[in-house]
């Protein structure tokens, strides 16, 4: 099976600003933000990346950019509207704080599945496109380039917690359980049984083992013996 890296972009200037950016353009990475899209370009760039996919919005341009800027092959790029920003519609633009006080919050926090945005999409929708999108390219990369494919998928906090839920077989309703910090890595792996959820929001970490032959397809039994970096061969 392929595995599919999913990093959500660096930090925002509308993230510090405490406003629900949205599909709106022109939002770029802070300093801080582009300093940790460099810092998780630096984790990948031991990985032989076969492709990375990129939400269309500028923020996950840059952060796709700063990966494919610390890789030595020549991964392909293509950007996927899948995998955009939820269309949150008159709930885009505006202040947090200000949007808290809806009542449509508290059905966004605590029964997700019937969130619907006004003049926007729902949650639901947001998932059910966004998984799709995930596992169409997950199967592509996979038939051109085998089960040991790696590939990363560049996108938004909501659209990687909603794949997350899918992967962990949650339903939509228990998603907001899920962290998904600015230029974190969670992986997940398709497989022919169930998906395998290797592992959700980290920051920091060798990923080398990744470089590793195709994973089993089978879980091991009593949770076998962990993942290991491939051993380097030494010079003479």
């Amino acid at each position: 099976m392929a595995t599919v890296i999913l990093v959500r972009h660096g930090r925002t200037t509308a993230n510090v600003s405490g406003v629900l950016a949205g599909r709106t353009a022109g939002v770029k990475l802070d300093k801080v933000g582009r300093e940790q899209a460099v810092r998780t370009g630096e984790r990948l760039a031991v990985v032989p990346l076969v492709g990375v996919v990129s939400s269309p919005l500028e923020r996950c341009r840059q952060t796709a950019r700063a990966i494919l800027d610390l890789q030595s092959g020549s991964p392909s790029t293509p950007i996927e509207n899948g995998i955009t920003e939820c269309d949150y519609g008159q709930w885009q633009g505006r202040p947090l704080s200000e949007l808290a006080k809806e009542k449509l919050w508290s059905v966004v926090q605590t029964h997700p599945s019937a969130a619907v945005f006004p003049d926007g999409e729902s949650l639901a929708a947001m998932q059910a496109r966004s998984v799709a999108a995930i596992r169409r390219h997950d199967a592509a990369f996979e038939a051109e380039f085998g089960p040991g494919a790696v590939w990363v998928a560049v996108s938004h906090g909501d659209i990687i917690k909603s794949i997350l839920a899918d992967a962990l077989g949650m339903h939509l309703d228990l998603f907001q359980r899920i962290t998904v910090g600015p230029a974190s890595v969670s992986i997940v792996r398709y497989g022919a049984n169930r998906p395998d959820v290797v592992a959700t929001n980290t920051e920091s970490g060798d990923l080398s083992w990744l470089r590793a032959s195709a994973p089993q397809t089978d879980a091991p039994v009593g949770g076998g013996a962990g993942v290991q970096a491939p051993v380097e061969a030494s010079g003479a």
